[in-house]
This record gives C-alpha cells, sequence and structure tokens, in this order.
C-alpha cells in the first residue's frame, strides 16, 4: 500500500510541514506547566473555526484526531468518488481518556442522572473516528482499535487488509493519545521521567527516562500509487526479520515500553541509525511519528539529523540534515525486549 498523503498534530504544530520544520530544527525544551516535563499540544494549535464549528462539543482528543485526519486527506490531493471506499482507523493506547475521568467524577459528584450526556458520548472510544467519518462525508468502514503493545502496527496491517480485499480504495488511518493530569501522575510514579526534558534514545538502556507527548498522525493509504507519495509500506513483521538491508533504520525508543537494550543489539550490526522521538515526546503510539519522519524522508530524499545524537556507543548514527539516496527504512520498535516490529517503507 502507497503512503498519499500525512497529517500531524503534536506540540510544535499542526500539519506536515510543521512537521518537517520541526526536523530540521531539531530538539526543544518540553513545556514544564504540569507535574513534570511534558511535550503537550495548546489549544491554539486546535483552533480552527472551519473544523471547529462543526464539532462544537468535542474533546480535545477528537480535536487532535479530527485535524490530522483532515490534514491527511486534504494533503494526500485524492478526490474521492466513492465515499462508500474510504475506511477510517483510528487507533490508540488510552483513548479519550480525560473525558471519561471527568464523566466519572460528575458521576461520583452529582449522581447517575445529573451526569453530562455530552461527556458520556465523547467517552465513547470510537466517538472521534465518528467525527472524522462525519466531516469528511465516508461512508466506507471505520473502526477504533486500542491496545498498549503495538497500536499502530495493527492499525496498518487491517488497513493493508482492507486495500488488498477490495473493501476500501483508500484508508485514512493513524493514531491519537492526549496527555491530563491523571496520565502525568502514572507516567511520574510508573516511569523514569527524565528531568532535565531529553529522551535520549540511542542509550540503549534497560531503565530508560521518558518524556510524556500527545498528539495525532494520520496517513492517507491507498492501493495504488497516486500523485503525491511519500513511499511504500512493502512489509509488517513482527519476528524481527525483514527482507532487504535498509538504507536508515528508525528505532521508537522513547522509555514508554521497559528495557530497550534490543535496540542497541541492533545498533551492533552496523545499520544507520535514527530517532526522532525527542521531538514530540514518549508515547505507546509514538510509532506513528517515526513512521511519519520516515515517510517524509524518503519522499524528500533526505536523511535528518537526529534530535538527539547521544551517543555513547559510538554507533552509526544520521549526525547532520543532508541529501542522502535512501531506497529503504525500516520503522522498528521493541516492546520490552520480547516482541520486535519492522515496518518497512520503500520509495
Amino acid at each position: 500500500m502507497f503512503i498519499s498523503g500525512i497529517g500531524i498534530v503534536f506540540t510544535r504544530g499542526r500539519g506536515i510541514n510543521s512537521f518537517e520544520k520541526a526536523l530540521k530544527e531539531g530538539w526543544r525544551e518540553p513545556s514544564r506547566t504540569g507535574l513534570l516535563p511534558a511535550y503537550r499540544v495548546n489549544q491554539e494549535i486546535l483552533a480552527d473555526p472551519s473544523l471547529t464549528k462543526k464539532i462544537r462539543r468535542a474533546d480535545k482528543f477528537t480535536r487532535m484526531a479530527l485535524f490530522s485526519a483532515y490534514d491527511a486527506y486534504m494533503n494526500s490531493g485524492i478526490i474521492v468518488e466513492n465515499n462508500e471506499k474510504l475506511g477510517i482507523i483510528l487507533s490508540t493506547a488510552f483513548g479519550p481518556h480525560s473525558t471519561t475521568f471527568s464523566f466519572i467524577d460528575d458521576m461520583l459528584d452529582y449522581g447517575d442522572a445529573n451526569a453530562s450526556p455530552t461527556k458520556f458520548s465523547n467517552s465513547v472510544h470510537n466517538a472521534a473516528a465518528s467525527y472524522v467519518s462525519s466531516v469528511l462525508g465516508a461512508r466506507g468502514p471505520t473502526v477504533t482499535l486500542a491496545q498498549f503493545s503495538f497500536p499502530f502496527q495493527k492499525a496498518l496491517l487491517l488497513a493493508g487488509l482492507w486495500l488488498n480485499e477490495g473493501r476500501c480504495e483508500h484508508v485514512l488511518c493513524g493514531c491519537v493519545d492526549e496527555l491530563n493530569m491523571v496520565m502525568e501522575y502514572v507516567c511520574k510514579m510508573k516511569l523514569k521521567s527524565a528531568e532535565d526534558g531529553i529522551i535520549k534514545p540511542f542509550t540503549f538502556s534497560a531503565s530508560p527516562s521518558s518524556v510524556p507527548g500527545e498528539g495525532g498522525a494520520f496517513f492517507m493509504l491507498s492501493k495504488d500509487k497516486c500523485v503525491n507519495n511519500y513511499g511504500k509500506v512493502a512489509g509488517i513483521s513482527f519476528s524481527g526479520q525483514m527482507h532487504g538491508k535498509p538504507d536508515i533504520t528508525v528505532i521508537d525508543a522513547d522509555g514508554m515500553t521497559g528495557d530497550e537494550t534490543g535496540y542497541g543489539e541492533m545498533a551492533n550490526s552496523g545499520q544507520t541509525m535514527a530517532g526522532y522521538s525527542p521531538l514530540f515526546g514518549s508515547m505507546l503510539t509514538g510509532s506513528a511519528f517515526s513512521f511519519a519522519a520516515a515517510s517524509l524522508m524518503l519522499k524528500n530524499q533526505i536523511a535528518y539529523e537526529c534530535p538527539v545524537p547521544d551517543n555513547s556507543s559510538g554507533i552509526k548514527l544520521c549526525t547532520a540534515t543532508s541529501e542522502a539516496d535512501i531506497d529503504q527504512i525500516n520503522c522498528v520498535k521493541i516492546c520490552s525486549s520480547e516482541i520486535i516490529s519492522t515496518i518497512k517503507i520503500q520509495k
């Protein structure tokens, strides 16, 4: 399947141009307005009257989903003639938990009869995908996936099945997750927080540090190659094995899934490595953002400098932003050193 469009909402802006600018500019200090350093999405980024008037009662989770999905659709330049052939897959680790907790608080404070029906409807995991479908007029299959380990990879697999069996001609596929005080507290208590605000993807530690993030990243995936093409998803593996040697391996090391020593074993093979989690923060759905970086590198034929090239192991890294001849990039995520997922993208 081909990558025809990309839409993104993250701490430094909205749209693929904002993300490309961040890749060129490098690391920035996270905000420190909560319990710990974090890469938060400001409300100003989610202020677009042309879209928000259609979703006046939507929460932050839904707005990040809609903005990134809508931008991916527009970035593709595709005019969908049969809206029953446009599918939508939204994948998330935690869903709209901020609205869910708020609804539960209302039940405890005011009783079942006085809890907000609007909060209840927005707390349903599939609400955000339904908003996207409604705004775009999509009438194809629409589904929300929720899992901790490989939310983006499983969404890509499902998108590939829909395209291959002819259920869809195009699929808007992406991930969204949000931060709130509860999530920040959980991260503070359960994870090792990077007090200096710096994620270091190449320390390959058994107890890595994290800086929580939030945002949404969506992709317009097509069965056939379209005018705006970022590359082709040539394979998805959970065995750690993938045919063909990549020009660059983008790792999803951000401190969220525990032991990251497995990335070090991979680096010792001599592959050129890159990691971009310091730009958008630690998320269980961070693979979608790494995938966006890899897609941009393939389309632009530019290797972007690692924002935090902390390289005590002396491995081969992308240490400068420069033009490059790139045919294949592998996006790799290791979950607790047990399962290795690899997404192979080709030019």
